[in-house]
């Protein structure tokens, strides 16, 4: 490891211990040359996850795009930010866990729209509304008789999760 401080190629460990809920590794060094510390973390590369449009165009997943999606329809609603930041973070680790190098975005919408039916229906509708762009109002009907019944979704036929963001999704 290149010392930030003289640039000398090396150093020795001083101190290795887990951070970030053991997603990394963190490490204080200690530069041979100089011997001032600092601090590296280890992390595991992973590929980046693909999003297939309905297109069929591919673009990278991007967490602040569907943040910013769930945001939307959860605006002026009874919901902190922390929990639809959990909800995404929710998404992310089933995705990650999967190891999938690509989802559709079929399937990431009506993951959005199970996990939005449990923590706020009316932020669902709104949801469900742009991301199926509904061209009538028996759509929204529909949609509300759906959530109202706690039944099974009205495209993809699976019953509503009880889930609660921060636990695993199923893709």
């Amino acid at each position: 490891m290149k010392c930030p401080y003289c640039g000398f190629q090396e150093d020795r460990v001083l101190d290795s211990r887990p951070a970030q809920d053991g997603e990394a590794v963190r490490r204080r060094r200690e530069c041979a040359d100089c011997h001032r510390r600092f601090t590296t973390y280890e992390y595991v590369e992973r590929t980046p996850l693909m999003v297939v449009k309905r297109d069929g165009s591919r673009e990278p997943f991007c967490r602040q795009k569907l943040l910013d999606g769930i945001l939307l329809a959860l605006r002026k609603r009874p919901v902190a930010r922390t929990e639809a930041e959990a909800l995404v973070d929710c998404i992310e680790a089933g995705l990650a866990e999967d190891y999938r190098l690509e989802v559709s975005s079929a399937e990431l919408g009506e993951t959005v729209l199970a996990e939005l039916r449990e923590l706020d229906p009316v932020a669902c509708v709104r949801f469900a509304s742009v991301y199926r762009q509904f061209a009538s109002p028996e759509q929204f009907v529909q949609e509300l008789n759906t959530i109202r019944k706690g039944g099974e979704c009205v495209r993809t036929g699976t019953q509503g999760p009880n889930r609660r963001p921060g636990r695993r999704v199923g893709f």
